[in-house]
């Protein structure tokens, strides 16, 4: 008898271990937002890398399929990589960047960052036309980090988020900003076409 209850026991283990290894394998651990419905983008006046004034939304936004994302020039970790994610979409979106596709980096330390600052290290990786560094007062630049939750208390907090836009069609979604380029495109391509991926799994997004 206790020899019987001991094998089922044991079977009962393997079991429980077999469902939860099935359970970790598929669960995503980075994964593609559903689309958002609805993104409210404030008009903040801001500053290009050029120190051209500009009001965010219509002149960045209105219309347009952007792909957005975060970084400070003092930034050591994952600003470089995910400045050179955007330099590698700019070469292979080609002639598409700034008519089809706007690529947009806004300084989550606009104190810092002077439109001289961004302008310098933008050209560390080669940005071109189409591809627009985001600075201006802080308490605007916080309006517009707040808007698009990516408002840190410290810099040093911010995620490698990646958001990624279709005003005209109203389809908004979030991604890993470090991200392989094929994953990257292939969710750019639906946002534009007016859909958005089904999540991408943990493998998806190795590098």
């Amino acid at each position: 008898m206790t020899k019987r209850l001991l094998t089922v026991a044991v079977a009962l283990i393997i079991l429980a271990a077999t469902e939860a290894a099935a359970q970790s394998c598929h669960a995503p651990a980075a994964q593609t937002k559903k689309p958002e419905t609805k993104m409210v983008i404030p008009d903040v006046a801001v500053l290009d890398q050029d120190g051209r004034p500009l009001h965010f939304y219509t002149d960045l936004i209105k219309g347009k399929t952007v792909a957005i994302n975060f970084i400070f020039t003092n930034c050591t970790t994952i600003c470089p990589p995910l400045a050179a994610t955007f330099a590698r979409l700019q070469k292979e979106l080609g002639e598409k960047v700034g008519k089809d596709v706007h690529l947009i980096s806004i300084s989550v330390d606009p104190v810092t960052d002077t439109p001289q600052r961004l302008k310098a290290w933008g050209a560390k990786f080669k940005a071109g036309p189409g591809w627009t560094f985001v600075t201006g007062e802080k308490q605007e630049m916080d309006k517009l980090l707040n808007a698009l939750g990516a408002a840190v208390s410290k810099r040093e907090d911010h995620t490698p988020a990646l958001i990624i836009g279709n005003d005209s069609k109203g389809v908004w979604t979030r991604t890993y900003g470090l991200a392989k380029i094929s994953q990257i495109m292939g969710v750019l391509q639906n946002v534009m076409a007016g859909k958005v991926d089904e999540p991408a799994t943990s493998e998806e997004v190795k590098r």
